[in-house]
């Protein structure tokens, strides 16, 4: 048990504008001066990302892994910003690290994971994570998941989020060692001697009656029940005129939640074709799938983070948490301004009896605990170490 007592877990927080001080504000708060092994970087696109890396590493010193992922948006036990940065790191004899970064070509996305996913090649601690962070614009990023999964089968867990740019939407990026990169998946091997504890909650509602996919291609919904998607939609959100009408010219997300064993996978639907009637989202909805319409306000989005910090402390065969690293979704901040964003890191908080936290609200989620599928959309993945 000697080496339990000497693991370590720390979060910090920066709005610094200079980046490079904004970087070693938040590792020093972070690291404290302790030997590091990781260090998770959580950062806006409003930052001189190398700088940023510099400060960070300056705190971290040679031998630290550094990851990490551009942002919608950061989150910690201190609360959030926007533009700013987040920071968490890790240390001592009970852990284990390795990173892998690869390259995504849109002609085999699915080769990225695998290649990602060679973190965890000669990983033998008795609890282990793969945390992936993957560019949040490229596409397919269910066959990128589905890669890592293929390659480490059902015994470990990965969890992690798709990078994002402060709603831009044209290009994120990822952090490996000193290095800036986008259009790429980066693999972080997490192994343990203490129990590694994974949460997945959203809070959105079932509207019944369900209904079924009869005809769609990867993440295109052409027909619901039979129907025109987009006119199935419309009625069922009674909404008159266009696409644009339905999802606000974008501003509006129409979750749908896609059948599972564990409950609904979330998928959002953001747009709409009038001429071909037919919806889509960033992930793919299976044909033959049963969906419902989603419902949720502030407070069951609340729950959600709750409940997603609840479970994953659940599983931590119970040990109190050393930390959680948290992947927010984007559309979650969206849905919770003007005082929510507050609520929900108090729910944090409460929840994980002030156990340090960090992380990022993201262009969605990756959590797969059980089965193949492990892509989320308007959910809160948390990772818990004790």
């Amino acid at each position: 048990m000697q080496s339990t007592l000497h693991r370590w877990f720390g979060v910090g927080q920066s709005s610094a504008a200079d980046s490079r001080k904004a970087g070693a504000e938040a590792a020093s708060e972070a690291i404290g001066g302790r030997e590091t092994k990781a260090v998770f970087v959580f950062a806006s696109v409003a930052h001189d990302l190398p700088a940023l890396l510099r400060g960070v590493r300056m705190e971290a010193g040679p031998d630290a892994e550094i990851v990490g992922a551009s942002t919608m948006g950061e989150l910690g036990s201190s609360g959030t910003t926007d533009g700013g940065v987040a920071v968490a790191a890790l240390g001592g004899d009970g852990f284990t690290v390795q990173t892998r970064a690869a390259r995504v070509h849109k002609s085999d996305p699915r080769a990225a994971g695998v290649l990602a996913a060679e973190a965890l090649h000669g990983l033998d601690d008795e609890h282990k994570v793969l945390v992936l962070l993957v560019d949040g614009l490229v596409g397919q990023q269910h066959e990128i998941v589905r890669g890592a999964y293929s390659s480490i089968g059902a015994s470990v867990p990965l969890v992690g989020g798709f990078a994002a740019d402060d709603r831009q939407f044209r290009q994120t990026y990822q952090f490996i060692g000193d290095e800036v990169v986008t259009g790429a998946v980066v693999g972080l091997a997490l192994g343990s001697d203490g129990p590694i504890g994974i949460g997945v909650a959203h809070g959105w509602r079932r509207q019944e009656p369900p209904m079924v996919v009869t005809k769609a291609s990867g993440p295109h919904i052409y027909q619901l029940d039979g129907e025109p998607a987009l006119d199935v939609l419309m009625r069922r959100n009674e909404v008159d005129g266009t696409a644009d009408d339905l999802f606000n010219q974008g501003r509006t997300l129409r979750p749908l939640g896609l059948s599972r064993r564990s409950g609904e996978d979330i998928r959002v639907i953001h747009a709409g074709d009038d001429a071909e009637r037919s919806i889509w989202g960033t992930a793919d909805v299976p044909q033959g799938a049963l969906v419902w319409l989603m419902e949720g306000d502030r407070q069951s989005m609340l729950d959600g983070a709750a409940w997603s910090c609840t479970e994953a402390i659940a599983r931590l065969d119970g040990l109190p948490p050393l930390g959680v690293i948290a992947f927010d979704c984007g559309g979650r901040w969206a849905g919770l301004v003007e005082g929510g964003l507050d609520q929900e890191i108090q729910a944090m908080r409460t929840a994980l009896s002030d156990a340090p936290f960090a992380g990022f609200y993201t262009m969605g989620e990756i959590a797969r605990v059980r089965g193949s599928l492990g892509t989320h959309a308007l959910t809160l993945v948390t990772l818990a170490l004790a």
